[in-house]
């Protein structure tokens, strides 16, 4: 997969950094965790199954190919639990991952600027489902970063059984190993913003990769309380750790003015509910997912008795 970035990359605005992004991401992957083998061996498996073309039919990413064993194939995927991000489907095998990714996509997608013939960073990728949709929708190349390397190997998992993948490609690195070179024409920020200690580092790192002109999509968690303009969690917040700042949507709004974006626009708010998030019998043994961070006597309010999770979706631009 190296190599087809390479490839790929090369060709693009994204020459300037390639190489750099490349000896990052080798260093990554030799790093000593002794999960790899495991996760290589699934590899090895899924590379064995029959390829088929990519699409997208909602909820799925579909890889429509015929004569795949399921139960050699499931047993591979569930190698690499748990799967956080999707779903997809492979002939009739499905895929229910934990959030359902298509709900998101289908928020957003109809208001941003055409992604064709784009240079696209998806930051946060996990296994890549936003980034393969990026692809499908015509863009020149779709970088996903993402530390986390289980989901890199997820996403190689899903890459090796398309036979003519999309210029998708997933690494794992952190934003701030991303050289300040303004290359990107559009970025995607989703889920990642409440996980970082500063806040305005984390847009001004943003702004730093975005061409002139460019567009940022910034996806986060806020709060929808009157006279509070953000909530910082002491302890977990829905049972998740390290969120460190839900903020109001003014808030929010004017953290995007003081970096200096503009034509900030509010696309949507939506409070995540269990159609979105759920557990399924792809997640792994630990099987809590939304039902299980919410107050069983209040849905409008965590476990930890703060406002139940709210997504809002801002566009702006360099």
């Amino acid at each position: 997969m190296i190599s087809e970035f390479y490839k790929c990359a090369t060709s693009t605005q994204l020459d300037l950094i390639c190489a750099q992004l490349i000896n990052l991401s080798t260093h990554a992957f030799n790093a000593n965790n002794g999960n790899v083998p495991k996760w290589e061996q699934a590899i090895e498996q899924i590379k064995i199954q029959n390829t088929g073309s990519l699409d997208f039919i909602t909820p799925y990413l579909n890889i429509s190919t015929h004569n795949i064993n399921n139960l050699i194939l499931e047993k591979s995927l569930k190698q690499l639990m748990p799967w956080r991000k999707g779903p997809y489907k492979i002939d009739d095998l499905q895929l229910d991952s934990e959030w359902r990714g298509d709900m998101k996509w289908h928020r957003l997608t109809s208001h941003i600027k055409p992604l064709k013939d784009k240079v696209v960073l998806d930051v946060g990728s996990g296994n890549g489902y936003f980034t393969y949709l990026m692809a499908i929708s015509g863009a020149e190349i779709a970088l996903g970063i993402e530390p986390f390397l289980l989901f890199n190997y997820q996403f190689q998992a899903i890459r090796t059984l398309i036979n003519k993948p999309p210029n998708a490609f997933v690494l794992p690195l952190r934003l701030e190993e991303i050289p300040k070179k303004p290359l990107f024409d559009t970025v995607f920020s989703m889920g990642v913003l409440y996980h970082q200690q500063d806040h305005r580092l984390h847009l001004k790192q943003l702004k730093d990769v975005m061409r002139p002109g460019g567009e940022l999509i910034l996806e986060t968690l806020i709060i929808d309380l009157e006279k509070v303009d953000k909530i910082i969690p002491k302890g977990r917040y829905a049972k998740m750790r390290n969120v460190y700042c839900l903020p109001s949507e003014n808030t929010l709004r004017t953290w995007l003015e003081d970096e200096a974006f503009k034509n900030i626009k509010l696309l949507d708010i939506t409070k995540t509910t269990s159609k979105e998030q759920r557990a399924t019998h792809w997640i792994g043994n630990n099987t809590q997912s939304l039902k299980d961070f919410l107050d069983p006597n209040n849905s409008n309010l965590t476990i930890e008795g703060l406002p139940a999770p709210k997504r809002a979706i801002f566009i702006c631009q360099k």
